[in-house]
């Protein structure tokens, strides 16, 4: 058994915290989905930014200690002291510490240098220099935190479909990176030439009853391995970013990234060859880049799925792959169209007839380019599911009503099935 001694305070203390496991807890903090800034919400509150200070970082890293146990209550005490500046300063060389690991670490970048005050002072002191500081400095999260926070997310979300990833016994179950294998058959003109060797060998000496050397094979006899068929896929994955997704005391948008995420760093390490894009929609579409998603925010919008379908349908038809899909994630009705003129229709009492038509017409467009949508909905609203439904039966695709707690399993488990079909 492991015993740990804590001293009154360790320099050293910040280099003992895992620091892959902090970055794990601190996930919806830095993925957290408020108010974009400088936009009005619907009742003129104005929208406030996501805090992205290295002072709120702190704070959230000492939340996160505390809440996952790498920080007890006898180590804050020990570092605290009596409460007087010299512990206080003790506590900010520590959470300094942390920050400065995650930069070296490539988790973190900020948008200027990483140089911490000479003198330290109160984190919580008004006014304080080290404040100051921190407040003034922005933090992001570079590519390798977002690759990382995606593979955190995708182990979590896998690992609660309840399949181990451990042992070599067969199972019915797809997971990812096992390519399961079929039984043999005769060789026909076109297959691959994936030659079973033993079953091919054992065809030549039951037709010949001969151990002679050279074995003489015959056409007949040849016998090739079948595995399963993986076609490449076009992805475009569309994420509603209007008001709703974090309305009635739920933020149905940070889940959203999180299996973002996941999708993404699943696709990149098992299904090279395939594509993802991710498109947000809101009172009008936008394509960003995955780097970028971490930063992504709802805003007070309406929701204009015509015009996140017919951007998602341009990229898609860009690609030339076998199979092209649209994910989609919402909580709300279409509540607004792109005119022609380039204004902005809005209307979010009900079903606005002329936005369901033009939706629709969308849909439709999709489905003559052999465009499969699957929705993914969070909210259960009667008029809301039937719209999904003629949705899907228009697209030949699947609806889900689903919520933040399971999203993730449903989009995975349905991604995985697709990917793989046997060829006989």
């Amino acid at each position: 058994m492991r015993f740990h001694t804590y001293t009154k305070f360790n320099p050293q203390l910040a280099d003992a915290v895992d620091l892959q496991s902090l970055l794990d807890q601190l996930a919806d903090f830095l993925l957290q989905s408020g108010f974009a800034g400088g936009e009005q919400g619907y009742w003129g509150d104005p929208g406030e930014e996501a805090d992205r200070s290295v002072d709120s970082l702190k704070e959230a890293i000492l939340r996160a200690l505390i809440e996952s146990g790498q920080l007890t209550p006898e180590m804050l005490q020990a570092l605290r002291g009596e409460g007087d500046a010299v512990s206080e300063e003790k506590l900010a060389e520590l959470l300094d510490g942390l920050v400065q690991r995650l930069i070296q670490d490539g988790f973190l970048t900020t948008d200027q240098g990483a140089n911490v005050p000479a003198g330290h002072q109160p984190v919580t002191g008004k006014g304080s220099i080290a404040q100051a500081a921190a407040r003034d400095v922005q933090f992001n999260l570079t590519d390798k935190g977002v690759d990382f926070l995606g593979f955190k997310t995708l182990r979590h979300l896998l690992g609660s479909f309840g399949k181990s990833s451990l042992g070599s016994h067969d199972t019915p179950q797809l997971s990812t990176g096992i390519e399961s294998d079929a039984w043999s058959k005769p060789y026909e003109f076109g297959d691959t030439l994936n030659l079973d060797v033993p079953a091919t060998l054992a065809n030549a000496l039951g037709r010949t009853g001969s151990l002679d050397v050279p074995i003489d094979l015959d056409y007949r006899d040849l016998m090739v391995r079948q595995s399963e068929y993986r076609s490449s896929c076009a992805t475009v994955l569309m994420l509603d970013t209007s008001h709703s997704m974090i309305l009635y005391g739920e933020d149905r948008f940070t889940p959203a990234k999180k299996v973002a995420l996941a999708l993404t760093h699943l696709i990149k390490t098992q299904f090279p060859g395939d594509t993802i894009r991710v498109v947000l929609f809101h009172d009008s579409a936008e394509e960003i880049p995955i780097a970028t998603l971490a930063k992504a925010q709802v805003g007070p919008y309406h929701t204009n799925t015509a015009e996140g379908l017919k951007l998602a349908r341009r990229i898609l038809m860009a690609q030339k792959k076998d199979m092209r899909q649209i994910i989609m994630i919402t909580d709300g009705k279409p509540s607004a169209l792109s005119l022609p003129d380039g204004r902005i229709y809005k209307n979010s009492m009900g079903l606005d007839g002329y936005v369901i038509a033009e939706t629709l017409r969308e849909v439709a467009a999709c489905r003559k380019s052999n465009i499969m949508i699957n929705t993914f909905m969070l909210a259960r609203d009667r008029a809301l599911v039937e719209f999904v439904k003629q949705m899907s039966q228009i697209s030949r695709g699947k609806a889900y009503f689903t919520n933040t707690m399971s999203l993730g399993q449903f989009v995975l488990m349905d991604f995985l099935k697709k990917r793989t079909k046997r060829v006989s």
